[in-house]
């Protein structure tokens, strides 16, 4: 891989490389990146990051092993950190509560930022308030960019991609299942979930998942090209597809399309990226695969009470006294046993006619896109995977979209084929391909 020339100490630091999806990251770089890079761990216990740089040795000691750089969470020390380095990657969170001083420092300070937050508010207040410093300083920031939402994010840019280029058409509408899912939530995951309230208003929470809502340009169509689900969808959470069969609600559906969509704008505004558009009717949802009828159903009334348990905060407090702590996660011996896969269909955009129904992809027209994408193996080291690789994939020098990009504040599919290339080498596979109805 061709590194990327810059003048500072480091090509890459990852603050927070003590907690638990830290340590995994750090892990993948120290056996996948290679072995000349200039890295260093960060964070405030200097033991614990020395334990981190004893199992990254254990594992490759064949290679640049990493500095430590001993930063706390304050606007001076992240700004300190962030002038050192070409890329910063941080999995200090919650975000909403912890994590805008390292967005800040990167933003003004030209410096690459990765993190792994899951909070949509987050990535809405971090974009109004950093946007433009970001493009003025040159900085490429990549918010949510693990679990969620770049899975989802990445399926969609595949199928587009393969409907563009043996379709010869735009994409219309994109369905994407999460068809197994066997993993258990981090301490850090669970703060998060039952956090977000504390952090940011209901009023904000509602606003940036509205369609569109952080797209950079307006989706006029956005009220329009999106199927109603039914009432019995709506009541019960079921739907059905064609390829994809039974569908229930999925926990991170709002979340994913919030990125997706943004996915949409900044490839319709992004002068390097215009040729990858998706097309004036997108739209996107996701789902879960349930095992039947009642176990579908079922899912989807347990999501409504946990809405009710996120509102209430004598239920928050209840939940994290009993769950992970932060910093804790499962048992590396039963994370390994964990299994994600995705199934996605999308509809190519071959005429002008009304809105699609509810389940309708792939009906009306005699071809659709179909993707299935696989990783066997803890969820977390999959998000350490996915911090490690983009981060592999801006340091590439070669001929790829992360080197045409200009400052802003990106999605994971702006990384285009050359990290799904580099994911799928690292274990995380993508299998895309054109299916006749």
């Amino acid at each position: 891989m061709p590194s990327k020339q810059h003048g500072r100490q480091y090509d890459l630091i990852v603050f927070g490389a003590s907690g638990y999806t830290g340590k995994y990251t750090a892990q993948h770089i120290a056996t996948h990146l290679p072995t000349d890079l200039k890295w260093a761990v960060a964070g405030r216990s200097r033991d614990k990051l020395e334990q981190v740089i004893a199992q990254c040795n254990e594992l490759n000691s064949d290679r640049r092993q990493p500095e430590i750089e001993i930063c706390s969470l304050n606007d001076a020390e992240l700004a300190r950190l962030a002038k050192k380095t070409l890329i910063l990657i941080t999995t200090v969170g919650p975000y909403g509560k912890l994590g805008e001083h390292a967005f800040k420092a990167c933003a003004e300070n030209g410096t690459h930022y990765l993190d792994v937050t899951g909070e949509v508010p987050f990535v809405a207040r971090m974009v109004r308030k950093y946007e433009d410093a970001a493009k003025s300083s040159g900085a490429m920031m990549f918010p949510q960019i693990g679990i969620e939402s770049a899975p989802s994010d990445l399926i969609t840019w595949a199928l587009a991609s393969k409907i563009r280029s043996e379709l010869s058409a735009k994409t219309r509408d994109v369905t994407v299942s999460i068809h197994t899912f066997k993993a258990a939530p981090s301490g850090g995951t669970l703060a998060t979930a039952f956090s977000i309230l504390e952090n940011f208003t209901i009023s904000e929470y509602r606003d940036c998942h509205k369609p569109f809502a952080l797209s950079p340009i307006p989706n006029p169509a956005a009220t329009t090209t999106a199927a109603k689900p039914s009432l019995f969808t709506r009541i019960t959470g079921l739907a059905t597809y064609p390829i994809l069969g039974l569908q229930t609600t999925s926990l991170a559906g709002s979340t994913d399309a919030a990125i997706v969509e943004r996915t949409w704008g900044l490839l319709s505004s992004t002068p390097p990226l215009r040729d990858q558009s998706y097309g004036p009717r997108f739209s996107f949802k996701q789902h879960m695969k349930p095992r039947n009828w009642l176990t579908g159903a079922a899912f989807h009334f347990s999501l409504m009470i946990l809405g009710i348990v996120m509102v209430t905060p004598f239920l928050r407090r209840l939940v994290l006294r009993y769950g992970y702590q932060p910093g804790e996660g499962p048992d590396p011996e039963q994370a390994a046993r964990d299994q994600l896969e995705y199934r996605a269909i999308a509809k190519p955009d071959l005429d002008g006619g009304a809105a699609p129904l509810a389940g309708a992809v792939g009906e009306g027209g005699k071809e659709y896109a179909y993707c299935r994408a696989w990783y066997n193996g803890s969820m977390y080291y999959l998000t350490g995977v996915l911090l490690a690789e983009a981060a592999a994939t801006i340091l590439d020098d070669g001929d790829d979209d992360a080197k045409r990009l200009p400052g802003g504040i990106y999605t994971a599919a702006c990384l285009g084929q050359l990290f799904i290339d580099r994911l799928d080498r690292a274990g995380f596979h993508f299998e895309t391909k054109v299916l006749s109805a």
